[in-house]
Order: C-alpha cells, then sequence, then structure tokens
C-alpha cells in the first residue's frame, strides 16, 4: 500500500512469469488429481466410510451440497459466468476459427466449463478427501500436514508440518482475497450501474469493510447458523436468478448450448488438458493456467470446510458429489448466463456486453447482459445482494478454516482469533486493489497456489496409502 505503482509493476510481472514458466506444474497438478478421484471412485477403496463403519452424516445431502457449491465457487461465476464464454466465442482456443460459429459455439461453453468442472472440483476433492480420512478415521487433526503423516510419519508434528500449514494459510488468505476483491469491483460496478454511485477505489474499500463486518457476525454465529443459513439461502437466489435467466432469456438457445457444451466438453477435454505444444498460448496462461492456481489456492480451504462437513460419507459418495454435481451447476451455468450474451450478440443485435469486453470492464459484463431481459434493475439489484451473500460465505467460511489450521487442527477454535482472520482477509483485499487491482489480485492467488500445487501431487499418494491400509 506504500508503494503502490511499484507493487502493481511486480506483481504483474510475477502474474506472467508464473503463468508461463510453471504451466507443466499446475497442468500436471490438475490431471493427476482429477485421475486420482477416477481411480477412487472406480475403485473398491470407493465403499470406505469417513469416520468408519457406523458414521452418520451430520447433513441432508441439499445441506451438504449447498454448503459445499457455495463455499467452492463463490463469486467466481457470477464474475465470469457471462464474461467468459462471451470472451472464448469471440477468441476461440485450441485454434478454432471464429468465423466457424458452430465451433465457436461449441467451445464457449465446453472451455468455460474445463475451468470450472470436473478438473477443476478435483483439487477440491482430493484435499477435502484426504483430511476428512486422516481427521474421522485415524484421529488427526484437522490441519493440511495432517494428510501426510503416511509419507513423513511423526516429522509432519516438526518443521516440515509447520511448513505445509504455513503455505495452506498463506494460500488461503490470497486465493480468499482474490475473490473478495473480484466481489468487491463487480458490486461496486453493479451499485454505480442501478444508482450512478462513484465505482471509485473508495467505495470499493468501503464495500470490503462493510461486508467484512457482515462475515463477522456470520462468523460469531457458528457454522450450524450462520454459514449453514446462508449457504441454503445462497443456493435458493441463486437458483432463482438462474431460473430467471433461463425463462426470460433465449431458453431454447440455452438448452441447445448445455448439451452442445456438454459434447464437446468431452471432445475437448483432453486437448484443453494438455499444454505440449500449444499454439494458443494466450488462453493457456491468460486463463487456464491462472485459473488453476487460483483454484489450487482455494483448496486448503474448501478442502478443509468440505472435510469438516463431509463425516459419515464413504469416499465414493464423497468424490462423487464434490465432482460430478458442481460441474453440471456450472456448465448448466454458462450455458445459462454466457448462451444468453452470445445470442444477443448473433441474433438480437444487442452488443451491450461484447463492447464491454472490448473496453475490458468485466465487473460490468453480468449487468451489461440483464439490462435488456425484463425487471433488468429489479434482477441486477438481486445479483448485488448475491454478490454480497457470497462474499459473506466465502469470508467466514474462510477464517473459520484458517482458524481451525493456525489453531493446530482443533474443530472448535477460539472465536476472537475467526474474527482476527476474517478482518484480515479483508485488510488483504483492500491492499492488494490499491496496489494493481484485478491483475494484483490474480497475482497474488498464482503467487500462493505455485508451492501448495507440488503438495497436491504428493498429497494423492499419501492419501492412497492411508486409504488402502484402512481398505485391508
Amino acid at each position: 500500500m506504500i508503494f503502490q505503482d511499484r507493487a502493481t509493476e511486480v506483481l504483474g510481472a510475477l502474474r506472467v512469469s508464473i503463468t508461463t514458466q510453471f504451466d507443466w506444474l499446475f497442468m500436471s497438478a490438475c490431471n493427476i488429481c482429477a485421475l486420482f478421484c477416477f481411480f477412487l471412485i472406480l475403485s473398491p477403496l470407493g465403499k470406505v466410510r469417513l469416520g468408519g463403519p457406523d458414521a452418520v452424516p451430520r447433513y441432508s445431502r441439499i445441506t451438504w451440497f449447498s454448503m459445499i457449491f457455495t463455499a467452492g465457487v463463490a463469486i467466481g461465476l457470477l464474475f465470469y459466468g457471462v464474461l467468459e464464454p462471451l470472451y472464448y466465442f469471440q477468441n476461440p482456443p485450441l485454434g478454432i476459427d471464429p468465423s466457424d460459429t458452430k465451433a465457436a459455439e461449441a467451445i464457449s461453453i465446453s472451455a468455460s466449463t474445463f475451468h470450472w468442472g470436473l478438473s477443476a472440483w478435483a483439487f477440491y476433492a482430493t484435499a477435502g478427501l484426504g483430511l476428512a480420512f486422516f481427521c474421522y478415521n485415524r484421529g488427526l487433526p484437522l490441519t493440511i500436514r495432517s494428510v501426510f503423516y503416511p509419507l513423513l510419519g511423526e516429522r509432519v508434528w516438526g518443521w516440515s508440518g509447520h511448513l505445509i500449514d504455513t503455505l495452506a494459510i498463506f494460500a488461503t488468505l490470497f486465493g480468499l482475497a482474490t475473490s473478495l476483491g473480484l466481489g468487491a469491483k463487480q458490486a461496486v460496478a453493479g451499485l454505480n450501474y442501478l444508482f450512478e454511485i462513484p465505482a471509485t477505489e473508495m467505495a470499493q474499500m468501503v464495500f470490503i469493510i462493510a461486508t467484512t463486518s457482515l462475515a463477522t457476525v456470520s462468523v460469531l454465529s457458528g457454522l450450524d447458523v450462520g454459514i449453514k443459513r446462508l449457504s441454503q439461502f445462497n443456493i435458493a437466489l441463486a437458483l432463482g436468478l438462474l431460473l430467471f435467466v433461463l425463462i426470460a432469456g433465449p431458453t431454447q438457445y440455452i438448452f441447445h448450448s448445455f448439451f452442445a457444451g456438454l459434447t464437446d466438453y468431452f471432445a475437448k477435454v483432453i486437448p484443453l488438458s494438455n499444454w505440449i505444444g500449444r499454439e494458443d498460448t494466450d488462453f493457456l496462461h491468460g486463463w487456464t493456467t491462472f485459473y488453476w492456481a487460483w483454484w489450487i489456492s482455494w483448496t486448503p480451504f474448501v478442502g478443509m470446510f468440505i472435510a469438516r462437513i463431509s463425516r459419515g460419507r464413504t469416499v465414493r459418495e464423497f468424490i462423487i458429489c464434490v465432482l460430478f454435481l458442481p460441474a453440471l451447476c456450472s456448465l448448466l451455468w454458462m450455458s445459462v448466463f454466457g448462451g444468453t450474451a452470445i445470442h444477443q450478440v448473433l441474433f438480437d443485435g444487442y452488443t451491450g456486453v461484447s463492447q464491454i469486453i472490448t473496453e475490458w470492464k468485466p465487473e460490468l459484463a453480468l449487468f451489461k447482459m440483464l439490462e435488456v431481459l425484463p425487471m433488468a434493475q429489479l434482477v441486477s439489484f438481486a445479483s448485488v445482494v448475491l454478490l454480497v451473500i457470497f462474499f459473506v460465505t466465502s469470508s467466514d467460511s474462510g477464517s473459520l478454516v484458517i482458524d481451525i489450521t493456525s489453531a493446530g487442527g482443533k474443530l472448535e477454535p477460539p472465536v476472537v482469533q475467526r474474527v482476527f482472520w476474517c478482518s484480515l482477509e479483508g485488510a488483504v483485499a483492500i491492499a492488494l486493489l490499491l496496489g494493481g487491482g484485478l491483475k494484483s489480485l490474480q497475482a497474488a492467488s498464482i503467487i500462493a497456489g505455485l508451492p501448495f500445487s507440488i503438495l497436491l501431487i504428493l498429497m494423492t499418494v499419501s492419501i492412497w496409502k492411508g486409504i488402502r491400509s484402512e481398505a485391508r
């Protein structure tokens, strides 16, 4: 915050350097985690129950999934749900000709789903499974270091374990700050669009402070009151927004986009997962590598939160729910919001979102898409409310996870400590916004995700050794 111009320059350079030089590491971590999850689903190890044979789930499946989904995607889908598909439609990856409209339409949805689907959620499934298994089946503390017990043994309680948990805390802190910063930019842009409130850095700071205060109140109310109820309300509001756009928008075209995107996803998932000999380096480094680093930086947070609420589930049930249901929801979301934006360009002659992409004001994409739909003002305001709630659920659940880690794995850590972490997340988001804006936010998550990608690869080996011994 003292040297903002210099920070902008340094963080921007680091973002480019890491995404181009370590693309192989991020891509390898993603592919290994995804293959590992599919292996567990199909193998006899999938029948192992988290918490032992007699363990009973604490939450219903609907509540369980609501908490997983709201913690896992948070603000990202709202920010990129309109922007990303239309951007790929105009700038298709994998060398697809933009003039080939049919191919561009399909890849726009499938490439977006690739970044929010099975491959991405494999990070969360891997970390969450490891944490849940070693906590509930082995009686170890609910911290990242516990997952490495089969590899490190008693050394996890020494400096190596301290290093692992410290990396997890930093990854979580900066990954959350990135999302909170994105949410602040989009929400303030929405308020400017609706009520002409100036979209200044001061407005973004005030928004972060206000919503962080709400998150603190949720933190004080506990997991079963604040986070649980907010997650349920969040899912209901998000579903309402999705159904509105589905009905008010080009419904037939949206369903066409959904099935075309689903088919194209399975056809393109292997080429999109490869980093060798790619000519579309702008897409690979500017989008995919950044996304994987961002997802990885969120992995300690979401993985631990999912583990915290997943006692009593079998390994197979856990992975299927964490992998496939969010991937289908992401595909549907991209088809509804991105498909509507593409239809507006192709058939309605409306170039509002396209112009936003040209001017690169991504925070306005959602509101410009809603502009030509019925009740645009009301629905846009509901979107801002949804952003606020996503912000709060991410902040309070993230604070809980960091608090558990920093308290040595205690499931009920001191509340005042949780308030500290909640406040610090907001402060870091403000600092990054002032020190470079969107690029600095992205750079922070990439830097934090880099060392943790190595831990994720090692984690698959450790989890396999642990679950295999349980199944014997």
